[in-house]
């Protein structure tokens, strides 16, 4: 996992051939808005999140963000342990993102 600030995540993400967003707040929360092209996997609905993973191509760049940044840095460490290749946490999660939201489909 690398912990990546909003202008590094920018960066990456419009850089990268095959990245994956993963917003792993509640749905009550990405109601407020997601990142674009964000998939919404709860990290509180622990089953279910851990059986969505298991599903993701481990070889993507997977760019993982919440609302302050701890429960995603909790999401890429388990994507580490599972053996994803490349993870990155976004610094502050949604409290301190400034860009373009949508609302989820």
């Amino acid at each position: 996992m690398e912990n990546i600030t909003k202008s590094q995540w920018e960066e990456l993400v419009n850089s990268s051939i095959d990245a994956v967003i993963i917003d792993v707040r509640t749905p009550a929360e990405c109601k407020e808005g997601i990142i674009e092209n964000a998939i919404m996997l709860d990290i509180f609905d622990g089953s279910r999140f851990l059986s969505e993973l298991e599903k993701l191509d481990k070889t993507k760049e997977y760019f993982v963000y919440c609302r302050s940044g701890n429960r995603s840095s909790q999401a890429c460490s388990v994507m580490d342990q599972k053996g994803f290749s490349k993870t990155y946490n976004l610094i502050g999660g949604m409290m301190n993102w400034n860009g373009k939201v949508v609302q989820p489909s």
